[in-house]
């Protein structure tokens, strides 16, 4: 059985001068009589788990130096997760002995700053009228490997029970590591975690636990809601001894380390380590890897993309911070946002405004946000984990970050199925250097080329993402994400590695005023693409401008008609109304991949005005004569079933799809 922390069982060491009773304290716990006589060594023991109040397997150890030598001492010292210095009430000697040998000792074996526990236990508390602990707690302060300590009786069976319960305690709940006892106060790390969860906590973001939010912690943490009376006693104690500890009837974050100390000073560890573990931190006051990162499978072919509780989790964290509700966070308040996290991301002091979505200023927008973690997600799921796990998605009834990812199935078997489920589609843009793929992505925000050019003037920094460019587009009726990665062909001679060919639409651009250009993406295309059933689109660039032939052995369009490619689309950053059309038609050839030869024409539909000023020539070119109006029929016939078979299998598809 494991234990909340992760502990599988206790393993205590009772060490001590020889006749201080070592031996009956252990006889006297198993049989709860004290023994008349007394072996040199009592056997190892062990207690289960379902026993012992904390629920976990507890070994006791006794050490006789009548039969054990000093290497085994040392040995069981190494192995122990807490030992019993035990000393006789009634012998001064055996008390000088725990500074002037014990504990040297162990220090000595397990290094200066070591982190096992040492319990002072003090017997035959029978034969004396006096306490020791005046003596002994002098101890606690120059050694702080010292828990505590505790008087007993083997004889009289007096806090037998309650010696081994806080030798558990010190395993399960030790004190170095949240207070400093020189210091009187918290220590750095046991002041950083809680400070992260009362920031957590303050759903409202105003610095101040109010009434619901205090209920919502206190059943988070002890699975119990917190009484009016018990909150306002909490209060008043907050009140009576830190001035700033309570503000409009709410806990500040001084109150809240004030009663965390409290606790720790009144011997009540166990309540802040609970508090702690619930928040995934572990004896170091460290967040758990596990806890940051759990395990995920992602198989070759599939992807990972965030669900909706992921985006709903991530859209209520971004209002939370936007405290002046204008759509954006400012610096400020993304440095806010990321003051719960161990480090900040590579990309919070880049700029990412080619990137995703920003206002003017450069501030990222809620779909900015949400755009970037999509990417993060889907490059580097693990990361995504990472920062979920300090933002506090972890929360009833979320046990991980698991649900806020979703691993898609085999790409494979969506183009099986005719059908898919993703909402994350990529698309890696290859061409020359200088054929316009940067404004083409930079175009994909909606920025027309003077407005890439005046936001580039803005920052001269390069994010880590600063190749992609990621976006919502509308695919009959239903938002997706694109994510574009642009990749330089910077000769001819230049072969995609496998990571460039693993996506689901690719875009191969070339220059149409360089006559050099499209030879590039063809060689390419011949050299990867062909023998593949990846979707691809010819995107011709700088259609604004004159064109020129291409020093190929074919032309564009040739080439595109040889190897059965849609027709070049023709694009230019300087026409606002061309932005958004290519874009859709490459989503819709990553989301419908069997239909990416129709993709081009469903997407060019002829509007009424096309029709009616082609009307006269459509009546001008239809025959006269029966024999022929029969023929057109046919045809006609003959087109409208391939059509309606187009149109179904195009909505089953759909149907699917959502």
């Amino acid at each position: 059985m494991v234990n909340e922390n992760g502990k599988k069982c206790c393993r205590i060491l009772l060490v001590g001068q020889s006749g201080v009773g070592k031996t009956s304290l252990i006889f006297s716990l198993v049989s709860e009589e004290f023994p008349e006589e007394v072996p040199a060594k009592a056997e190892e023991i062990t207690i289960p788990a379902d026993v012992t109040p904390e629920r976990i397997s507890t070994q006791i150890v006794d050490y006789s130096a009548q039969e054990q030598s000093v290497d085994v001492l040392l040995q069981e010292i190494r192995k122990a997760n807490v030992i019993c210095v035990v000393y006789a009430v009634d012998d001064d000697d055996t008390i000088d002995k725990i500074t002037s040998y014990w504990l040297p000792l162990i220090r000595d074996e397990l290094g200066e700053e070591h982190s096992t526990p040492v319990v002072l236990v003090g017997n035959k508390a029978d034969l004396v009228d006096y306490s020791s602990l005046e003596v002994v707690l002098p101890i606690m302060n120059q050694f702080y490997e010292v828990e505590t300590c505790v008087e007993c009786s083997a004889k009289s069976l007096k806090n037998i029970s309650e010696l081994f319960y806080y030798a558990q305690k010190a395993v399960l709940h030790p004190t170095a590591p949240l207070y400093s006892p020189e210091d009187r106060d918290l220590t750095e790390n046991c002041k950083k975690g809680l400070t992260r969860i009362f920031k957590l906590c303050d759903l409202d973001n105003d610095g101040v636990l109010n009434d619901h939010e205090l209920n919502r912690f206190q059943r988070r943490c002890f699975d119990s809601p917190l009484q009016p009376q018990a909150l306002d006693d909490v209060k008043n104690i907050v009140k009576r001894s830190v001035p700033d500890g309570v503000f409009d009837d709410g806990l500040t974050l001084p109150g809240f380390l004030f009663l965390h100390t409290l606790f720790i000073q009144r011997g009540r560890h166990e309540t802040t380590w609970t508090v702690l573990r619930k928040y995934g931190y572990n004896d170091a006051v460290c967040l758990n890897e596990q806890y940051l990162r759990p395990k995920v499978d992602v198989p070759l072919g599939c992807s990972t993309e965030l669900t909706s509780q992921g985006y709903e989790f991530l859209k209520q964290l971004f209002l939370k911070y936007d405290k002046d509700s204008d759509g954006a966070l400012s610096p400020n308040e993304l440095h806010n946002l990321f003051s719960v996290c161990e480090r900040l991301p590579v990309w919070v002091d880049e700029d990412i405004s080619g990137i995703v979505e920003c206002n003017d200023k450069g501030w990222v927008t809620l779909q900015g946000f949400l755009a970037i973690w999509t990417l993060i997600t889907a490059i580097d799921v693990s990361q995504t984990f990472e920062y979920l796990a300090y933002f506090g998605y972890i929360s009833p009834p979320e046990e991980s970050q698991l649900s806020s990812v979703y691993v898609t199935r085999d790409k494979r078997i969506d183009l099986q199925k005719r059908q898919t489920s993703r909402n994350v589609f990529s698309c890696h843009l290859v061409g020359p250097q200088g054929a316009g793929k940067t404004s083409f992505m930079k175009g994909f925000l909606g920025n027309t080329l003077l407005q890439t050019k005046a936001k580039s003037s803005l920052s001269n920094k390069i994010s880590l993402y600063s190749n992609y460019v990621v976006n919502t587009i509308q695919i009959y009726g239903q938002q997706k994400y694109l994510i574009i990665r642009e990749i330089d062909i910077l000769t001819l001679n230049d072969r995609l590695t496998e990571p460039e060919l693993i996506c689901d639409v690719s875009c191969l651009m070339y220059d149409s005023t360089d006559p050099k250009s499209f030879e590039y993406i063809a060689t390419n295309f011949l050299k990867c693409f062909m023998n593949t059933k990846l979707p691809i689109l010819v995107v011709a660039a700088k259609s604004d401008e004159p064109s020129v032939r291409q020093h190929y052995t074919l032309q564009p369009d040739e080439f595109c008609v040889k190897y059965k490619l849609p027709p070049p689309h023709y694009f230019s950053v300087n026409k606002e109304e061309l932005l958004k059309e290519v874009y859709v038609k490459l989503g819709t050839m990553a989301a419908y991949p069997n239909l990416r030869r129709l993709v081009h024409v469903l997407l060019m539909r002829p509007t009424q005005s096309w029709v009616s000023q082609h009307l006269d020539t459509l009546q001008a070119v239809l025959p006269h004569d029966t024999n022929s109006w029969i023929r057109a029929g046919v045809g006609i016939a003959t087109l409208t079933i391939v059509g309606m078979f187009i149109i179904r299998l195009m909505r089953a598809t759909n149907a699917g799809h959502r």
